[in-house]
């Protein structure tokens, strides 16, 4: 009986999958993330001032806090190299002061983490660090509410540009 079970279930999988491409609110959702991901590139390129297909974004979770890297995707493209560079001091400058509005802009919304950060902003430490091909914000915090904030924002920005970096706490 078992078996028979399992083989009914399975035959049906294939027309599972199939029902689902052809589901209006599956293409209704499709189209929505489509357009969101379109947003946020757009926004991007206007908040940050270099196109977002020249450039390269990394997110990295470490036991301190982490880092938001960008670098040129052309090792002779000048121009975006220092427009990444004075983005990212820019950005360390805003962060410090517990303003957040360029990924409030990029994303639409709110993103997780920033009311908390913004909250301990005095107690997390941003630099700027220049890397050969761009730069990075390294943030740091001792405080334990403060790096689960600064964790829940880094995998959010993960998940949003789609940079398939690790959503796992590594080491610098």
């Amino acid at each position: 009986m078992k078996t028979v079970i399992t083989l009914l279930i399975l035959g049906a999988l294939p027309l599972a999958a199939q029902d689902m491409q052809s589901c209006p609110l599956h293409k209704e959702h499709m189209k929505e993330a489509a357009q969101h991901q379109a947003d946020v590139e757009k926004h991007g390129d206007e908040a940050m001032g270099f196109p977002h297909d020249k450039t390269t974004h990394h997110f990295r979770l470490y036991s301190d806090g982490g880092a938001i890297e960008v670098s040129v995707n052309e090792n002779q493209d000048s121009q975006n190299l220092q427009a990444i560079r004075s983005h990212l001091t820019h950005i360390v400058t805003m962060f410090s002061n517990g303003e957040f509005s360029i990924p409030m802009f990029v994303h639409d919304q709110v993103p997780p983490g920033v009311l908390v950060m913004k909250e301990k902003h005095a107690e997390i430490s941003y630099s700027f660090e220049e890397l050969p091909a761009g730069g990075r914000v390294r943030i740091k915090t001792e405080n334990r509410d403060a790096l689960d904030a600064i964790h829940e924002f880094l995998r959010f920005q993960i998940a949003d540009h789609h940079t398939g970096d690790t959503t796992d706490v590594g080491s610098l």
